[in-house]
């Protein structure tokens, strides 16, 4: 129970990363608030929480709209007394189209969702880390940081280079109030972010290249699991991590340093 007396917010909590995140932070002893926009699923993270003996509450917001997360982060401060950790998890992968092909209002909610979502989600809860020092950790991605192989994700590739950009400069911002802040860079990893997907005219965009057998070398090419980057944002979360901020952790099983 390393994070006994902890509070900590997901976002994005309803499935996947977040939620894997959501379980493990649960499950050592932090008092979670999982946020999402859609209100069956977190209802769901939070009754797992629950019923494993943890502690809940179960936040409804798009983090791109500031009145909904004003709302939300003053509920989970009402409820629980304060903030420790926040989870900055919530994305999409938009649409992946060629930059010619892109509309503005496609490449907008991208944008909006990613960018201005982790933005909001720091604007609001920094003030309540600041009284007592604490742990961001934003999931970013290997798209944008490490690889920029996937054809059309412009804007989604431009997110998640933003959002290390952003933690490492917030990290010297916020280490004076004893806030660390890193992010955490998945590959693939099974999770149903690609429901949120609209793929348009790949072949204009992809690069074709012959790659050796299996492209995660570590696991055969299997991709990893939500639990694998679970457990770092643990890491990251705890005292463990008390001497690392600024940083972007690759969780691929080696797969961008093929690409």
């Amino acid at each position: 129970m390393e994070l006994e007396g902890k509070i900590a917010l997901v976002t994005g909590a309803g499935s996947g990363i977040g939620k894997a995140a959501a379980l493990r932070l649960a499950a050592e002893g932090a008092r979670v608030a999982a946020l999402s926009r859609t209100a069956d699923e977190i209802e769901k993270t939070c009754a797992e929480i629950n019923a494993a003996g943890g502690q809940s509450i179960a936040l409804t917001a798009d983090t791109s709209d500031e009145a909904q997360m004003r709302t939300a982060v003053k509920k989970l401060t009402d409820t629980f007394g304060g903030l420790d950790i926040v989870i900055a998890n919530a994305g999409i992968n938009g649409v992946w189209a060629p930059i010619d092909d892109l509309k503005p209002d496609e490449w907008d909610r991208t944008i909006a969702v990613n960018l201005r979502g982790t933005y909001l989600t720091l604007h609001l809860t920094v003030p309540h880390l600041k009284r007592r020092g604490g742990s961001i950790v934003v999931v970013s991605s290997i798209n944008g940081t490490r690889t920029f192989t996937t054809p059309g994700a412009t804007a989604y590739s431009a997110t998640k280079a933003g959002q290390v950009a952003m933690v490492q400069q917030l990290a010297l911002e916020l280490g004076r109030h004893d806030i660390r802040v890193n992010a955490v860079c998945p590959g693939e990893i099974e999770t149903n972010i690609n429901a949120n997907t609209d793929s348009r005219r790949r072949e204009e965009t992809e690069v074709p290249v012959i790659w050796p057998q299996g492209d995660i070398p570590i696991a055969g090419g299997k991709a990893g699991k939500s639990e694998d980057v679970a457990e770092t944002i643990l890491f990251l979360a705890s005292d463990r991590a008390r001497h690392i901020t600024g940083t972007p952790i690759w969780i691929d099983g080696g797969q961008g340093l093929l690409r």
